[in-house]
Formats: structure tokens, C-alpha cells, sequence
């Protein structure tokens, strides 16, 4: 079953009825009726713009409102680092909504992004605030990078990719990059594998991009004692070097 695929119909009448218990006054009726029967000939981000298209007709909040409604909608945090796809899937058009809105109130986004993540990733919905706020958000990021929880800490790394697949290029890497490199070295000996691919495809775009930054930032890891994550993550992101 292709990704798309799973955002049809049904899903859409099973989102309409989360969405109205945690905000009654929105108009379910109308967002099922433009959606179903109009999404199969879509492809996987088109179906995403178009509920997204849907919701911003029908909710029945400000922003605000609406970011608050949707914290009820996200249930259990993810207990270990896989499950994203398996059980969070159902809440990428949530995070799409906010992909597109966000920057309304970044600070009250980036606390729902955190919160999101634990569930599902929030890789693309933070990239319009690192553009508009890179400063304060890659802070914030620096703090998330030591998080207890995997999906948080993996997000503060996915997040400030310059070539993050199925997103435009951001280089807020390489514009704050005392910042960006302080992320990556408080990941650079986490246990996880799913962190240490995102710390590994963080060097190995940054190579394509600003390589003596990429073997700059090696050289200063070398000066302290190594790790095995550090040697695979360091390997991982020279995978496409001669």
C-alpha cells in the first residue's frame, strides 16, 4: 500500500469525527463533503494541501484555537523510536496544517511540534519557523537535542537538514552554524540509531553544501575520545566522499 493511500476516504470521515470532539463547532459535514470521492486522483502531498485547503474552510478557531484543539487529538507518545509510520501516520495533514500556518505564533508551534513528534515527525512543519526564526528556534533546538525523549531530540537534528527529502533546501545550518554545530555535538555519541542517522545525514548534506564546515566539525569531535556512535555517524555522513 503506497503512503497516499492510506489518506482516502475513510480516513478522511475518521478525522472529521476526531476533529469534532475536541472542537464541536467545526463544520464536519462541509470538510467530508469537499474531501471524499475527490482525493484518488491526487498524489501524497497534493491529498495533504487539499485537507489542508479543507480545514482552513472549516475550522472554527483562530490559529491558537485551533493548534490547542489539535494537542487533544494526538493520544499516546510513541514508546520506543520506531512506530512513526505504523501508528502516527494518521497526523501528517495535522502537521502540514501547521507547516502552512505556523509562523501565525511559531512559539506556540514549536511547543506543539515538540509535542507532535513524540507521535509523529514534525521534520517539515519546522522548517518554515527555522526560516523565519533561526536564531530563536535552533536555541530552542539545542535544548531539545539533550531531551530525554528520542523523537525530540531526533527532531532538533532531521529538522536543521539542508536537503531534507520532500522539502526545500534551508540553510539555517550554514547561517547559524555555532548553533547547528552545537545541536549535532550534544547527538554525536547518543545511543539511538535513529537519532545517529539523522546526525549522519545532517554531515553528509552539509558536504554537498559547505564541506570544510562538515570536516571542520569532525576535526573538533576528534579532539575528544571517540565513541561507537560517533565513528558510524561519522561514517555515515562521509558515505559519498572519495
Amino acid at each position: 500500500m503506497k503512503h497516499k493511500d492510506h489518506y482516502n476516504d475513510p480516513y478522511i470521515l475518521d478525522l472529521a469525527k476526531k476533529i469534532t470532539e475536541v472542537q464541536p463547532d467545526f463544520d464536519s459535514e462541509h470538510f467530508s463533503a469537499e474531501l471524499v470521492g475527490n482525493l484518488e486522483d491526487k498524489e501524497l502531498f497534493a491529498r495533504f494541501d487539499f485537507i489542508v485547503d479543507a480545514l482552513d474552510k472549516n475550522l472554527s478557531g483562530d490559529y491558537i484555537e485551533n493548534i490547542h484543539a489539535f494537542h487533544q487529538l494526538l493520544g499516546p507518545e510513541l514508546e520506543q523510536s520506531t512506530g512513526m509510520f505504523s501508528f502516527g501516520w494518521w497526523l501528517w495533514p495535522i502537521g502540514r496544517y501547521v507547516e502552512r500556518h505556523g509562523n501565525e505564533d511559531w512559539e506556540v508551534s514549536l511547543a506543539f511540534l515538540k509535542e507532535l513528534t513524540k507521535r509523529f515527525t514534525g521534520e517539515y512543519a519546522i522548517r518554515p519557523l527555522l526560516k523565519e526564526h533561526p536564531q530563536e528556534v535552533m536555541d530552542e533546538l539545542i535544548k531539545w537535542s539533550k531531551d530525554e525523549n528520542v523523537h525530540v531530540r531526533r527532531l532538533a537534528c532531521e529538522g536543521v537538514r539542508t536537503r531534507l527529502p520532500w522539502s526545500e533546501k534551508i540553510y539555517a545550518a550554514l547561517n547559524e552554524f555555532d548553533r547547528y554545530a552545537e545541536i549535532l555535538t550534544n547527538l554525536k555519541d547518543d545511543p539511538e540509531k535513529f537519532v545517529q542517522k539523522s546526525v549522519g545525514n545532517n554531515l553528509n548534506d552539509l558536504y554537498k553544501d559547505a564541506p570544510e564546515k562538515a570536516d571542520y566539525l569532525i576535526s573538533e569531535w576528534r579532539k575528544t575520545p571517540s565513541t561507537k556512535p560517533q565513528e558510524w555517524i561519522i561514517k555515515h555522513g562521509r558515505r559519498n566522499q572519495k
